[in-house]
């Protein structure tokens, strides 16, 4: 091992089936504690019961594997995010995790599930195994993985041989595929010192409330009701909400997103996203004759009515937000001529205005509340005749979770935020987080968290932007439970009921049946990738 702090040399016990399996293995961990388990199912369990763990916190199989998904080629590094075998399907919560640390080293691995079985397969044997959605097959893992006997397991392969180059048909070609297999296996061995280095009990803090807000849970709702209404394909302008697993599984269901509307054929259904539009969109809308079923937050619509106010009450209007942002170009378009940007408080310095009177600012609603507080009170010092909205722009659910942010930030070691990079709520609660002196991290999911954040983190805190389910926060609490006991617990600030209305095209009410398939479908979105 490479002796960092936390890791003792004999810490992590790598399962290898083939000396030469081992050879690469070392190469890559020169100091690992390697053991040989012998090839094929009989000795691997037979091994898994005799194996001898001493003080390893953390076991891995590593070796070669056969290819099932055609995309895979000899020297292609698998992870395994699931051990299937004879006894069963066992989940592998770390692996993404460990997938992380790859590609920290530049390694694009597959991540799926991995079938263990007694046998050399070939021929339509194999094709038969890749229609069962597993990736990969070996002769050992499965029967290995008892030997970790409750402690952090991995499982990390690299291809030898494929459909179309199995290892009884080609000499040459299974030799080629060897040597890439053994290069890829000793340059993706070091992986797994950092995925066991990040392994151990830790406490896990979740921020409440988190995950969707109100606007997010209709905008996506409007979707899917128009999708069971009026059949695919629906069109989405924009991303409906920020965030990558919720547009792909709308996707799969026959949702087409577009950044223009001139990707939308005439006359068909087009659906405006949360974070609204500008009128020059919705007149584009009227003459294409396209059907429109508008999901903006109506939080986002108050904003765009008191631009128009402000506007036709002869205001300068300074916008406080984010160039280029969905929302900032919507409520921009509600009135061009008076809207000026402000992004941070060191624009203020140029900001020149003809009636010093007449001045307003609005927000864009997915801001930190203590910059815009900075930059208002920065207006307000130039402009001491500044307006401002009746009631905040921020949103409700993006305060709450600044508040939850900021309630357990002083107890972790690191903050996990899960959300898209395009999610500026999302972006917003790691910036909170580090103004109160917290080390905080944004990633989609489990794949996003980098193994050598977690060393020396005994209490990391978790939430989610108000675009992403709750179901990622899920995925990432038993990933860490992966490696290590945890004990969670929950810090509730505050607890949301608001519920906004569906558009009047959608408000028919479901029949018993259609709530039951709806909240099935919820129930299994955004499956691990």
């Amino acid at each position: 091992m490479t002796g960092r702090p936390g890791m003792r040399s004999d810490g992590l016990l790598v399962l290898t089936p083939l000396a030469i399996e081992a050879r690469a293995v070392r190469a890559g961990l020169p100091r690992a504690r390697v053991q040989r388990s012998g090839p094929g199912s009989t000795r691997a369990a037979r091994s898994a019961r005799t194996i001898e763990l001493g003080s390893a916190s953390a076991v891995a199989v590593a070796g070669f594997c056969g290819g099932l998904d055609p995309a895979l080629g000899p020297g292609d590094v698998v992870v395994a995010s699931e051990l299937r075998g004879p006894e069963g399907t066992r989940p592998l919560p770390s692996s993404g995790i460990l997938l992380a640390a790859l590609r920290r080293m530049g390694i694009a691995a597959r991540l799926g599930p991995v079938l263990s079985v007694d046998h050399l397969v070939s021929g339509r044997e194999r094709g038969a195994l890749a229609n069962t959605g597993a990736v990969a097959v070996d002769m050992e893992s499965a029967w290995l993985a008892g030997a970790a006997d409750g402690r952090p397991l991995a499982v990390l392969r690299t291809v030898v041989d494929t459909p179309d180059r199995e290892l009884r048909g080609n000499p040459m070609a299974t030799a080629a595929g060897g040597i890439r297999a053994y290069r890829a296996l000793s340059r993706a061995a070091s992986a797994l010192e950092s995925w066991a280095l990040a392994a151990g009990p830790r406490k896990v803090l979740l921020a409440g409330p988190r995950s969707f807000c109100a606007g997010v849970e209709r905008a996506i709702e409007i979707v899917e009701r128009a999708l069971d209404r009026y059949g695919p394909p629906v069109y989405v302008r924009k991303q409906i909400v920020h965030n990558v697993h919720v547009v792909r599984d709308l996707e799969r269901r026959g949702a087409i997103f577009v950044d223009e509307l001139g990707e939308v054929p005439g006359g068909a259904l087009v659906v405006f996203s949360a974070h609204g539009v500008s009128p020059q969109v919705r007149e584009e809308a009227g003459r294409r004759q396209l059907q429109v079923i508008d999901a903006t937050c109506p939080l986002v619509t108050k904003v765009h009515a008191e631009a128009k106010r402000f506007a036709r009450a002869g205001y300068t209007i300074f916008l406080i937000g984010h160039d280029g942002h969905e929302e900032v170009e919507g409520t921009t378009g509600e009135a061009p001529k008076s809207i000026r940007l402000v992004e941070e408080h060191d624009d203020l310095r140029t900001l020149e205005v003809d009636d010093p009177d007449r001045i307003a600012y609005l927000t864009q609603t997915t801001l930190a509340v203590d910059e815009v507080d900075s930059v208002v009170r920065g207006l307000r010092a130039r402009f001491p005749a500044l307006a401002g909205p009746g009631s905040e722009d921020i949103c409700y659910a993006t305060q709450n979770r600044q508040d939850a942010v900021k309630a357990l930030a002083q107890e972790c070691d690191l903050l996990l935020v899960i959300g898209s990079e395009n999610s500026s709520n999302s972006q917003r609660l790691v910036e909170v987080a580090e103004r109160e002196g917290c080390r905080a991290r944004l990633v989609d999911d489990e794949i996003g968290i980098d193994p050598e954040w977690l060393i020396g983190a005994d209490t990391v805190g978790l939430t989610a932007g108000a675009s992403a389910p709750e179901v990622l926060v899920e995925r990432v609490v038993a990933a860490l439970g992966d490696l290590g006991p945890v004990e969670v617990e929950e810090r509730q600030v505050v607890t949301e009921s608001m519920r906004f209305t569906l558009p009047v095209e959608l408000r028919r009410r479901e029949t018993t049946n259609e709530t039951n398939e709806r909240n099935e479908r919820m129930s299994e979105q955004w499956p691990s990738r």
